[in-house]
């Protein structure tokens, strides 16, 4: 049966060693859509042991960062790290289900910040950086520059200019923002990174799917495509 991966505050750093595994034996599909029902129907036990509420999740709002239709029936939202690979192989997955199952707009994807810097110093820095490339460029910029931070893993914070130019995001807003680290800039990733204690994140990635009406459906890690298919094939069927 396949085994959801995650970074945790609690895990051995060596565990970044390894990937995650995005071609997947027919075999192990299966394992993973049995995995993702199981977490849908067991999604209350799941909340009592991270000691967190799911219901705690911060409403979706025009300051997040969204990938798809704002309005979309079913929402994903995921905490991650720019410096976790399970997330960066997450990513991949994520952008995929929104690429096939939100064609028509129903489903959507939301990032907010869980920087992990208890086993990654420069967490906080990736953090900091997207979140002034989102300052400097907008909603698209920020998306392509978190896609350039997890294909780039490990990343040196030397790099962030050199990725702001080839991205066309305007390299004097980027690099104001980020030497000056503003307020506002680290009061989103602190405001991120509490709301991830409180729904009962412990590791990354960690996402809620969301529809209106119902309680979160809970995915505590990495996910392979057919198991996260499987499980916002299920919110859809449940939205208004």
């Amino acid at each position: 049966m396949e085994r959801t991966e995650k970074h945790s505050t609690l895990d051995d750093p060596r565990v970044s060693a390894m990937k995650p595994t995005l071609t997947i034996p027919a075999a192990i599909v299966v394992g993973g859509i049995i995995i993702a029902l199981a977490v849908y129907i067991s999604m209350p036990k799941l909340a009592a042991l991270s000691g967190g509420n799911p219901a705690l999740v911060r409403p979706v709002g025009t300051s997040d960062h969204i990938f798809g239709n704002p309005a979309a029936k079913v929402i994903i939202v995921e905490y991650a790290d720019f410096d976790c690979e399970f997330c960066s192989g997450f990513s991949q997955v994520l952008h995929q289900v929104v690429a096939n199952a939100g064609t028509d707009g129903n489903v959507a994807w939301v990032y907010r910040e869980f920087p992990l810097s208890e086993i990654h110093p420069n967490a906080m820095k990736h953090a900091e950086a997207a979140e002034c490339a989102a300052q400097a460029g907008g909603n698209d910029a920020f998306w392509k520059f978190a896609d350039t931070l997890y294909a780039h893993q490990p990343v040196d914070p030397a790099q962030y200019g050199t990725f702001a130019e080839s991205l066309a995001i305007p390299g004097d807003a980027f690099a104001s923002c980020f030497a000056n680290a503003s307020t506002t800039v680290v009061d989103r990733i602190t405001a991120d990174r509490k709301n991830a204690l409180d729904v009962g994140a412990q590791g990354t990635p960690y996402s809620l799917i969301l529809v209106a009406g119902k309680p979160p459906i809970v995915m505590n890690g990495s996910y392979p495509y057919e198991a996260v298919k499987a499980l916002v094939d299920q919110a859809l069927a449940n939205a208004k």
